[in-house]
């Protein structure tokens, strides 16, 4: 199997105790592997964990004019597939952008992946939010004008993060690209950091049957593994028409060409990028100390030890989530109130992935 395969060679990166994290296996039935066994468990080990993210929903682009049309909406460059030799499936690859709205904050972030066509004109894949699949094919119509574009929903595929179990997991390097398989699998690296592991798309309601060594993983290990990488995803974690991209730490993640062509909302990213002052960013933290029952509130005030404004709480997952702050008051104690007038503490960290400028 192509994506069993790929993933045997495959290696989680640098920084091993950030990997190290529980899994709550949800599937025990027996795993299958593929005819090469070589770097893969018995079939009671687990090398890799599956999570099904349904809150994660695929807009096909497809046509003509499609590149040109997303070009002059995404801040990163195509991610156009590699060419086919005949023998082995076209490759696929991916990018991590958002789109802006006018005044240069983000409206939607998203994964996209090139697919080539028979046509020979390609056509792509928009992994978003599932909650703004709506919004967001209605922001593409408005923009389409007379180009020869189609937008239409990927219902058949699914969405799935793979995730190294262990840093021991595999040793040798995952290539750049995937391959998209004759089952429509497409399994490609995580644009935005090695620490996210691998994206999935399958037709299969059970790919960790699929992937030798795999299970299935509880979708709140997932969100307690990207919160504590810093990576946010999704509109409670960069709200559409607030969030700035360079304070989202998008060039961080791979996901805006600063030498591409001209995008809706390019102006102000960069100004922001040229002057290269970007003050406040979103930040891995941690809480400890008594919660509300329904957890911290997004938008609650982040404050130092002496009450001074230190950024805003944006979203998380009980005691870990990211947080808008004053790259220099991060170090000292920080504390948010809540409505009950308790204090909770926070404390953030910087990523071992982020550049080493600002470590």
């Amino acid at each position: 199997m192509a994506a069993a395969a790929l993933l045997r060679g495959a290696a989680p990166g640098r920084g091993c105790p950030a990997w190290r994290w529980t899994l709550h296996v949800v599937s025990r039935r027996p795993l299958v592997h593929g005819s090469d066994r070589s770097g893969s468990g018995s079939a009671g080990s687990t090398a890799w964990a599956c999570f099904p993210l349904e809150e994660r929903a695929l807009l096909r682009v497809r046509g003509p004019d499609a590149a040109p049309f997303l070009l002059g909406l995404l801040t990163n460059e195509l991610p156009l597939p590699g060419p086919a030799d005949g023998v082995t499936p076209p490759r696929v690859r991916s990018v991590y952008a958002h789109f802006l709205n006018v005044q240069g904050r983000t409206l939607y972030d998203v994964i996209v992946y090139g697919l080539p066509e028979r046509e020979a004109t390609p056509g792509f894949l928009l992994e978003c939010d599932s909650t703004v699949l709506g919004p967001l094919r209605e922001h593409l119509a408005r923009h389409r004008v007379r180009r020869k574009v189609t937008v239409e929903p990927c219902v058949e595929l699914r969405v799935w993060a793979v995730l190294p179990s262990t840093p021991q997991a595999s040793a040798v390097p995952l290539p750049s690209t995937a391959t998209a398989t004759e089952a429509c699998t497409i399994l490609t690296r995580d644009p935005r950091t090695v620490r996210m592991g691998w994206r999935l798309l399958a037709r299969d309601e059970t790919p960790a049957m699929m992937l030798g060594g795999g299970c299935l993983g509880a979708l709140r290990d997932y969100h307690r593994h990207r919160y504590l990488q810093g990576v946010p995803e999704g509109v409670c974690d960069l709200p559409p028409g607030l969030a700035l991209p360079l304070e989202s730490n998008l060039a961080f993640m791979n996901g805006v060409s600063f030498a591409k062509g001209c995008y809706v909302g390019q102006e102000l990213t960069a100004r922001t990028h040229h002057t290269g002052v970007v003050r406040k960013r979103l930040f891995p933290v941690r809480l400890a100390g008594p919660l509300p029952a329904g957890g911290l509130g997004p938008g609650a005030s982040v404050l130092t030890a002496s009450g001074q404004a230190a950024g805003k709480f944006r979203a998380g997952l009980e005691d870990v989530g990211l947080a808008l702050l004053w790259s220099e008051r991060i170090k000292g104690p920080l504390h948010v109130r809540t409505s009950e007038s308790q204090e909770v503490a926070l404390t953030a960290s910087v990523p071992d992935w982020w550049p080493v400028a600002l470590k």
